[in-house]
């Protein structure tokens, strides 16, 4: 049978181990993994490796409101040439993703998307009773709550608030866990002009006590919640303890960054929430993920300018990009025996997939949309701020030397980006959903 398009040669990583294979494609589903298959177009990949197509569930590009910082265009476009075949997008924007005229504006501006897309619908303190009805909009990937302050105005800071938030609906929570009353009598703490002050103010007592609160209620509500850039060393048995109804997200940058070096070496570009924490705290998350704690890595890429960042801390906003960035980084993880191949594609696709409950998409088998990243795992290369797409221009591990780099993004079947180009503009389309299927 020949095929419209084939990748031959590769080595395939999937749901059977990782060897060399053709992978065929029409109609833009995988039609076929096997040898010697041959089709109309052929990419050969040989020496290099496919994996599924990496998705990155917790980004924030901005528009509306902030679109000097980064829109849907370049974020998604950073996306593509980072090897990331969908994202799912954050509700604080201005004004934020907490309607459904909100929603519906951000699908429209979202066909200029480059990759596959979907929402996440922000919690506020008047909107529970809506949010059964908003999370199974189509291009909705679930409720977004943030238990302390971020950038934006969204916030559910106190126990009834989270009840009934969590209360209403029935899809996975994704919850930003850390305590507004903490924070609030730890600004005492902050130190003008000093960063390092960060993560005193946003304090391990911070994360701990709002995670408590959270399992807490998820429990009484009967609700699966998803607890995002976990950092400390502190909550991690915690979530262990709790993983029937609590999965959990790792970053690239809490992983890779400790403090005080990275605050040393960055300034304020090290800041971000929840943050940057003493290196005790990355040998635990690090040691959790090698037990299987973590079900996603997301970048929780969310720029700002150069300008903006060089504001004296406390003025200086919490943010940095980080969606280019998350595979290459992954990648030389695994180059350094921090972690296998496996679980890099468990932690950038099969966890969205299970998770998430995604239609077609998460895992690299017949019948599953054709989303391929496609790397070079003996590519060397020095990531540099002025090979970044995100409006900032600016990536906090710029100088940094990685092996294995993304070459090829392809979407549905269709090649988006290849070797640094991006070749096939406005791709992207709303991911599905199993749960919501009777409403899509």
């Amino acid at each position: 049978m020949a095929y419209e398009r084939v990748l031959k040669g590769g080595t395939v990583v999937g749901h059977d181990g990782a060897g060399i294979r053709d992978v065929a494609i029409t109609d833009g589903k995988i039609a076929a993994i096997g040898e010697n298959l041959s089709g109309g177009e052929v990419i050969e990949c040989t020496g290099l490796h496919l994996f599924p197509g990496c998705i990155d569930t917790q980004v924030h590009f901005r528009e509306p409101g902030a679109e000097h910082k980064e829109d849907l265009e370049t974020g998604s476009r950073g996306a593509v040439l980072g090897g990331i075949t969908a994202v799912f997008e954050m509700p604080n924007t201005k004004p934020s993703t907490s309607t459904v005229e909100a929603l519906e504006d951000k699908l429209t501006r979202a066909a200029r998307m480059h990759c596959d897309h979907a929402f996440y619908v922000g919690a506020t303190t008047d909107n529970a009773a809506s949010l059964a009805e908003l999370e199974m909009h189509p291009g909705v990937c679930g409720v977004k709550i943030f238990m302390g302050a971020s950038t934006g105005n969204l916030l559910v800071p106190d126990d009834e608030g989270l009840r009934a938030a969590l209360s209403s609906g029935r899809r996975r929570v994704a919850i930003h866990s850390e305590d507004e009353d903490t924070m609030e009598a730890n600004a005492r703490l902050a130190r003008e002009g000093d960063v390092h002050s960060h993560y005193e103010v946003r304090s391990v007592e911070a994360a701990v006590k709002s995670t408590t609160r959270l399992l807490k209620i998820a429990r009484e509500t009967g609700r699966r919640v998803h607890v995002l850039h976990v950092t400390t060393a502190d909550e991690l048995p915690m979530l262990a303890a709790n993983k029937d109804i609590a999965s959990c997200e790792v970053t690239p940058q809490h992983l890779t960054l400790s403090a005080p070096e990275a605050y040393d070496r960055l300034g304020t570009k090290a800041q971000m929430n929840p943050p940057i924490r003493p290196s005790q705290h990355a040998e635990a998350l690090w040691h959790y993920l090698r037990m299987g704690l973590f079900d996603v890595v997301g970048s929780d890429h969310a720029p700002h300018t150069i300008e903006e960042k060089a504001k004296p801390y406390p003025l200086s906003p919490s943010g940095m990009p980080g969606v280019q960035t998350l595979v290459p980084v992954m990648l030389d993880h695994v180059a350094k025996g921090r972690m296998t191949l496996q679980r890099f594609v468990d932690l950038t696709s099969a966890g969205a997939q299970r998770l998430f409950q995604l239609r077609g998409k998460g895992r690299l088998a017949i019948g599953y949309d054709a989303d391929i990243t496609v790397c070079d795992l003996s590519r060397k290369v020095t990531l540099t701020d002025e090979m970044m797409a995100n409006k900032s221009g600016w990536t906090p591990f710029a100088g940094r030397e990685v092996q294995g780099f993304p070459i090829g993004t392809i979407i549905r079947g269709r090649t988006v980006m290849w070797e640094g180009e991006v070749v096939l503009e406005g791709a992207g389309e709303p991911v599905r959903f199993d749960e919501t299927i009777r409403s899509s």
